[in-house]
């Protein structure tokens, strides 16, 4: 199976992609086509209901279309998508835990690795990187706190460097500033993910497009499902 190599190939191309959820006639998504480069920052926006957090659950492989090709970093998806995953960090918009939640801050963070170490165990370089990414994120002081016992901003943040920590090819962020506070948006906008670019790829869905990166490559705007407008 062929990997991404050249510089000229796309971490995502999407051919056609229509994908539909359970017992609905109409797509979610429907012909989709959308090639993404690398070392690029893409805004995906629309109203809510676009198609937005379907079309990234479709490039991960967690949702199968039913018609249409795509590939994620050289890999078939969904059939190859195990492999696609281990090189992409995925910022979900559904990430609130209830209180009840067992593990701690740091734990949460760490398993951003365990699924590319053996057997899930964590060496101690990997327990320095869990920290540093905190520390990047200023959230160090919460490491041992119970993960559902912080607050959505706080939470949030967890789940940023839990997709940061495996030093992903490609980050996928739904909605990543919904629950943030102004300083923390700007710093995120206009700090991190302009240097995450540099080595990286990402990919964010927001509905609110007065606050963006200040890096900002590509703008796809979708309504019922489609991509209606490609901008840069």
């Amino acid at each position: 199976m062929q990997v991404l190599r050249a510089k000229e190939a796309h971490v995502v191309d999407l051919r056609g992609v229509s994908t539909y959820y359970s017992g609905e006639d109409k797509p979610a998504i429907g012909d989709v086509w959308l090639r993404i480069p690398p070392n690029t920052l893409t805004l995906i926006t629309g109203p809510n209901g676009s198609g937005k957090t379907t079309l990234l659950e479709t490039i991960l492989g967690i949702l199968k279309p039913r018609s249409g090709e795509v590939r994620l970093l050289g890999y078939e998806i969904p059939k190859m998508a195990y492999r696609a995953r281990k090189m992409c960090g995925y910022l979900p918009q559904d990430f609130m835990k209830p209180p009840g939640e067992p593990f701690s801050a740091k734990e949460v963070v760490a398993m951003g690795l365990m699924s590319n170490r053996p057997f899930g165990r964590l060496s101690e370089g990997d327990k320095l990187q869990v920290m540093s990414v905190m520390e990047t994120l200023g959230i160090e002081d919460l490491a041992d706190r119970p993960f559902g016992r912080l607050s959505g901003g706080q939470q949030q943040k967890v789940m940023l460097a839990r997709a940061l920590v495996r030093k992903p090819k490609l980050l996928l962020l739904d909605e990543p500033f919904s629950s943030l506070d102004e300083d923390s948006r700007r710093f995120i906008a206009e700090n991190l993910l302009p240097k995450f670019v540099e080595k990286g790829t990402v990919i964010m869905v927001s509905h609110d497009i007065s606050f963006r990166p200040r890096r900002c490559d590509i703008v796809v705007k979708m309504n019922s499902g489609r991509i209606v407008e490609v901008s840069s």
